[in-house]
C-alpha cells in the first residue's frame, strides 16, 4: 500500500522544509509549495492525502485556497497554520472545512497525531461514499430486476427495503415460479451484508444425510467417502445470508439441528466436536402452507416461528396481471441480447395472448415462453405464431356451476378448472386438489354427464 502523500504549503522556506524533513522521517511522501497558486496547480495535477497550509501567503491566501479546493476535492483534509492566530481565524477556517487549526510554533508530535487522524477520517469518508454509490447502483439494478408494476409487488418491494437492513429472518411464500429467489437476492443486495456471501441451498434436492452435511459440513472420516474436511453452508455464509429454498421439505432431524443453530448461533460439523460460531441471517422460501404442516406435525412450530419473523407472500402472476407485460418486456430485452437479435417488441394480438393467458407456472413459465419466442422470431416483432402452443388468447377462466348440476359433475368441472390453471400438469393439479395423482387419474376416467356445465 502506498504511503500517504502530504502537500505542505508555506511561504517560509525554513518552516516548509523543516516540516518536510519531519514527515518524511515519519514515513509520509511529501511535496512542497511556496504559495497558494503553486499549491492549487499541484492539487489539480496530483493526488494528496492531506494539505498542511499556512494561512497568510502571497498570490492565494490559505483560507481562499481552502475554499477553492473544497469545491472539487471535498474529502481532502486541510490543517491550517499561522503565526497570527486568532479565535476568529480558527472558527472561520473550521466552518470552511478545515480539519483543524494550529498556531506557530507548532508542536510536531501533536501535528503528527492530527495528520494521522485526518487521513484516517478521509479514508473512511471516501469508503463510505463508495459504499453509498455502490448501494445506489445496486438498488437501481434491483428495482430494474424486480418488476413492480402491480400494487402488490410495489408493497413487496417496500417491505424488502424495510427488512433488508435488519438481521431479522425472512420467509418468502408463494407458488412455484413466482420469483421467491429474486426477492431473496434483493433482500441480500440491499442489506449491509451485500458484500458478504449469499449462499443458497435447495433443500428438496438433497437427502436427509446429504442436506445435514451440506448445511453443517463434516469432518474427515465422518462417514464413508468423507475423505477430507468439508465446510458447510452455514460456515460459508458467515456474516452474510443463507437462502434455504423449499424449507418445507426438510426432515424432522434436520429441523431440530437447524433450530439449535438459530437459537445458539453455534453448531458442530458432522462427526466433529468443535463448536463453530456463526452470524448468519436466514432467508427461507416455500410453496407450502407451513402452518398446515405444523398442524399436521410435519414441521416444528418453534422452528416455524424462528424462521417466520418477517413473512413476504408473493401472489401468483395471474393475480397481478399488471406485471405480465413489463416482465415480458424485460425478458425480451434479456434474450434478444443473448441471441444477438434486434427484436423491438410484440404484435398487438401477441400482447393480448400474453396478458390473457393464465400462467400456471408463473414468472418462470413466462420467462421460458419469451425465451422460446425470441429463438423462433426472425423479424423485429414477436408474433403469436412465435409463442409456444400452450399460450391461448383466452380470458382468465373462472369456475361456475349450474344450479341443477350433480355433485359428481361439479367435482369433474372443478377438476377440469384446476387442470386448466396448471396447464394440464396432473401432479401440480393433484397437489392443489389435496389428492394423490393416482386418485386424480381415476376421477378423470369418469365419463361426463350430458348436463355438465362449465363457464368462462
Amino acid at each position: 500500500m502506498a504511503n500517504p502523500h502530504i502537500l505542505i504549503v508555506d511561504d517560509e522556506k525554513n518552516i516548509r522544509e523543516g516540516l518536510a524533513k519531519f514527515f518524511k522521517f515519519e514515513g509520509y511522501d511529501v511535496t512542497l509549495a511556496a504559495d497558494g497558486q503553486e499549491a492549487l496547480d499541484l492539487i489539480n495535477k496530483s493526488s494528496f492525502s492531506l494539505v498542511i497550509c499556512d494561512l497568510r501567503m502571497p498570490k492565494i491566501p490559505g483560507d481562499e485556497l481552502l475554499l477553492m479546493v473544497k469545491k472539487s476535492h471535498p474529502f481532502l483534509p486541510f490543517i491550517m497554520l499561522t503565526g497570527h492566530g486568532t479565535v476568529e481565524n480558527a472558527v472561520a477556517s473550521m466552518k470552511d472545512g478545515a480539519y483543524n487549526f494550529l498556531t506557530k510554533p507548532v508542536n510536531l508530535e501533536y501535528l503528527s497525531l492530527l495528520v494521522s487522524q485526518a487521513i484516517d477520517r478521509q479514508r473512511l469518508q471516501e469508503e463510505q461514499e463508495q459504499v453509498q454509490t455502490l448501494l445506489a447502483k445496486e438498488k437501481h439494478a434491483i428495482k430494474q430486476h424486480v418488476v413492480s408494476a402491480s400494487a402488490a409487488m410495489r408493497r413487496i418491494y417496500q417491505l424488502v427495503e424495510q427488512v433488508a437492513p435488519t438481521k431479522a429472518n425472512v420467509i418468502i411464500t408463494g407458488e412455484s415460479g413466482v420469483g421467491k429467489e429474486v426477492i431473496a437476492t434483493a433482500i441480500h443486495a440491499l442489506s449491509p451484508r451485500y458484500n458478504k456471501p449469499m449462499v443458497t441451498v435447495h433443500c428438496a434436492a438433497l437427502s436427509e444425510n446429504l442436506l445435514e452435511s451440506e448445511l453443517f459440513g463434516h469432518e474427515k472420516g465422518a462417514f464413508t467417502g468423507a475423505h477430507a474436511m468439508h465446510k458447510g453452508r452455514f460456515e460459508l455464509a458467515n456474516n452474510g445470508d443463507l437462502f434455504l429454498d423449499e424449507i418445507g421439505e426438510i426432515s424432522p432431524t434436520v429441523q431440530v439441528k437447524l433450530l439449535r443453530v438459530l437459537q445458539e448461533r453455534t453448531f458442530e460439523r458432522v462427526g466433529g466436536e468443535q463448536r463453530i460460531e456463526v452470524d448468519v441471517r436466514i432467508i427461507s422460501a416455500t410453496n407450502r402452507n407451513l402452518l398446515d404442516e405444523v398442524a399436521q406435525d410435519r414441521f416444528r412450530e418453534d422452528l416455524y416461528y424462528r424462521l417466520n419473523v418477517i413473512n413476504i407472500h408473493i401472489p401468483p402472476l395471474r393475480e397481478r396481471r399488471e406485471d405480465i407485460l413489463p416482465l415480458a418486456g424485460q425478458f425480451l430485452r434479456e434474450f434478444s441480447g443473448e441471441n444477438h437479435k434486434r427484436i423491438k417488441g410484440f404484435t398487438t394480438d401477441c400482447v393480448s395472448m400474453l396478458h390473457e393467458f393464465n400462467w400456471p407456472g408463473n414468472v418462470r413459465q413466462l420467462r421460458n415462453c419469451i425465451e422460446s419466442a425470441v429463438v423462433m422470431c426472425d423479424g423485429e416483432l414477436i408474433k403469436k405464431e412465435h409463442l409456444p402452443i400452450y399460450v391461448e388468447s383466452q380470458p382468465y377462466r373462472k369456475f361456475c356451476i349450474d344450479e341443477e348440476i350433480s355433485l359428481s359433475r361439479m367435482e369433474r368441472h372443478y377438476i377440469d378448472f384446476i387442470l386448466e390453471r396448471y396447464d394440464g400438469n396432473k401432479s401440480h393439479a393433484a397437489k392443489k386438489l389435496g389428492i394423490s395423482r393416482k386418485t386424480l387419474q381415476r376421477k378423470l376416467q369418469i365419463e361426463e354427464d350430458d348436463d355438465g356445465t362449465s363457464c368462462k
